[in-house]
């Protein structure tokens, strides 16, 4: 079993790690994902673990950081991946629009699919390492399915902050004072 593999092979027990913690003495609720577990994609228990943060983080009133690092959903489990998309966003809108709690999308590289599409771009400030590949698509697939040409540096966070999707740009070594 995949899973299996990969539990082994990084230590991990899914593609994303949850808890609560303190940033400067800032207590915060964070999800890191993990590229290196599948690929950092999204299925059910990656959903599941995102939206039992954001819903602590509500419940709480703490501020929520999330950082990105994926390859979009995990097609293996079919619709139910997809779902996650709705099901966490729709706790974000709580936790942002009802509660009108804080969120920092952290975006690294990769970050595409589902989860550029969903809670990666739903940040209050959204935050992206220095060239950072961001994407819905990758740029064979555009090209091969619209019969365009994709520009060169179009999915990398330079781009994208440029075109104002992204809040800032901070190397990895200054997010914890840029944060703070």
């Amino acid at each position: 079993d995949r899973i299996d593999f990969y539990q082994r092979k990084t230590g991990l027990n899914e593609a994303v790690q949850t808890g609560i913690g303190k940033l400067n003495g800032i207590p915060v609720a964070i999800g890191i994902m993990d590229f290196q577990f599948l690929g950092g994609s999204m299925g059910s228990v990656v959903g599941e673990k995102i939206t039992r943060l954001i819903e602590y983080a509500t419940n709480k009133l703490l501020p929520l950081i999330i950082v990105c690092a994926s390859g979009g959903a995990r097609m293996q489990e079919g619709s139910v991946s997809l779902m996650q998309m709705a099901k966490i966003s729709s706790a974000l809108y709580d936790y942002q629009s009802n509660k009108k709690l804080f969120y920092i999308s952290i975006l690294t590289s990769p970050t595409t699919g589902g989860v550029t599409a969903s809670f990666g771009m739903l940040g209050d400030i959204i935050i992206a390492e220095p060239n950072a590949y961001i994407a819905f698509a990758g740029k064979r697939v555009i090209e091969q399915t619209l019969n365009t040409t994709v520009p060169e540096g179009s999915q990398e966070a330079e781009y994208l902050f440029h075109k104002g999707l992204l809040d800032s740009i901070v190397p990895r070594n200054l997010l914890k004072s840029v944060l703070s």
